[in-house]
This record gives C-alpha cells, sequence and structure tokens, in this order.
C-alpha cells in the first residue's frame, strides 16, 4: 500500500497559520514536513500524541505508547525518579461500619413520606446501576425507621 505523496519537498518548512509572519516576525512557527510532530505538549507520564499514560522505561532505547504506538527516546527519562508505595494492612483491622453510619444515611433529606412508618422525611443517593445511556437508580431510606426503597429515573 503506497501513500499519496505531497508535491512540496520533504525539506520545505510552512509557517504556521496560527501565529501571523506580519504580526509576529520573530515568533514564526516552523514545521518540518518530514519530521512528526506532536499533537500537544505533556509531561513525560504522558504520549504526547494521544495522552496515554506511558509504560515506564525499560532496557529498549525508545519507549513505546502501547495505545497510538509513539515512541520516545529513553535518554529523555535520565533523572526522572518513580516513587511507588505498598501499604499491607495486617488482617483483621479493618473497622466494621455501624449501619447508621452507611452511605445510604448521608446525603440530602427530601419530602419523601416512607411507605412502611408513614413518616416525612427520607435521605437518598444516587448510583448508575443500568447502562450510562439510561437513567441513575435512587435510594431513599428512611431516617426514622431506616427502611429503603429504590426508584429508576
Amino acid at each position: 500500500m503506497e501513500l499519496a505523496r505531497s508535491s512540496r519537498r520533504p525539506q520545505e518548512r510552512v509557517a504556521s497559520p496560527l501565529l501571523p509572519d506580519a504580526s509576529w516576525p520573530d515568533r514564526i512557527c516552523v514545521m518540518d514536513l518530514a519530521s512528526t510532530c506532536s499533537s500537544f505538549q505533556s509531561d513525560l507520564d504522558f504520549c504526547s500524541e494521544c495522552g496515554s499514560v506511558l509504560p515506564l522505561p525499560g532496557a529498549q532505547d525508545t519507549v513505546t505508547c502501547t495505545r497510538c504506538g509513539f515512541n520516545i527516546n529513553v535518554r529523555d527519562f535520565e533523572g526522572k525518579v518513580v516513587k511507588t508505595s505498598v501499604v499491607f494492612h495486617q488482617l483483621g483491622t479493618a473497622m466494621p461500619v455501624s449501619v447508621e453510619e452507611g452511605p445510604e444515611f448521608q446525603g440530602p433529606v427530601v419530602d419523601r413520606r416512607c411507605s412502611r412508618c408513614g413518616h416525612e422525611g427520607m435521605a437518598y443517593h444516587t448510583r448508575q446501576m443500568r447502562s450510562a445511556d439510561e437513567g441513575q437508580t435512587v435510594f431513599y431510606t428512611c431516617t426514622n425507621c431506616k427502611f429503603q426503597e429504590k426508584e429508576d429515573s
């Protein structure tokens, strides 16, 4: 498969249309047509072509983006320090959450009558239980008897 070639020679340089020559003669942005230009500037942790997180440098001479295949010279990473920490908790140290401290009792209270005890006032929280193109599910909890209702919106 042969790619269509430009009528311009690869060594030609083109002034960027974003920076007009006349108004900013000392700031003309020039692009070499033979080289690959990055879409945007980014930190070395991210691909400057597609924005994906880059893998850590290894034994190879380049770091290759796993999403788009963009290559960065491994020498660009010299002097960069990567710190990681892993914390292991002892088994059985987790504190059990009280029923009244759960997420269903935190949140706004609305004027809604409990169908079990008739109390006016229920706390609610929402969750996306179905697919993203459908509405969310609203969970109501009675602040008096702790009865729960759900409503698909």
